[in-house]
């Protein structure tokens, strides 16, 4: 995959936005993209969107899939391969709460503390689905920095409730 200058959040929320794109509109979920990128190489590791893959799958879950096959291991056991220094890119603030039987996307980063160092979000989940997400809260807690990447909120947002009805 492409590399993108180090450091350029904006650039990787927008490549995190045009993923959630692909996402198909359902008033059921929002559509989110996430990027995960070596902050030792720079090298993005892996994408994912909302439904990208079977299963009623969020876009953070779709990138851990990935990783997964990727490396031959099962997702729970990723911490035991990945790199030590990783950032996540999402455009939706990782779930704290699944409706369905999956695992929120918020444990699934916490598994991967040690690889995980920070997580960059362009909005905090709205509370359509999920009142009160404690996600950023969770992450915090676990040592995990969560950064707020401004300027594309509205787009983000318009984008993540498409197919909703008003």
């Amino acid at each position: 995959m492409s590399k993108l200058r180090p450091g350029d959040h904006r650039a990787y929320m927008e490549l995190a936005l045009d993923l959630a794109r692909k996402s198909p509109p359902k008033p059921t979920n929002y559509r989110v993209g996430a990027v995960i990128v070596d902050l030792a190489s720079n090298d993005i590791l892996a994408t994912g969107y909302t439904l990208e893959l079977p299963g009623n799958t969020h876009a953070e879950q779709c990138c851990f899939m990935k990783l997964a096959e990727q490396y031959g291991v099962p997702e729970k056991r990723l911490s035991e391969v990945l790199p030590s220094a990783l950032a996540l890119y999402t455009t939706v603030e990782p779930c704290s709460k699944r409706l369905s039987e999956n695992l929120p996307c918020v444990e699934r980063v916490i598994r991967l503390a040690g690889s995980i160092k920070a997580v960059y979000v362009g909005i905090v989940e709205p509370e359509t689905f999920v009142s009160n997400n404690t996600g950023k809260q969770t992450l915090q807690a676990a040592g995990i920095s969560v950064v707020h990447v401004p300027g594309l909120g509205s787009e983000i947002l318009a984008v993540a409730t498409a197919g909703h009805i008003e």
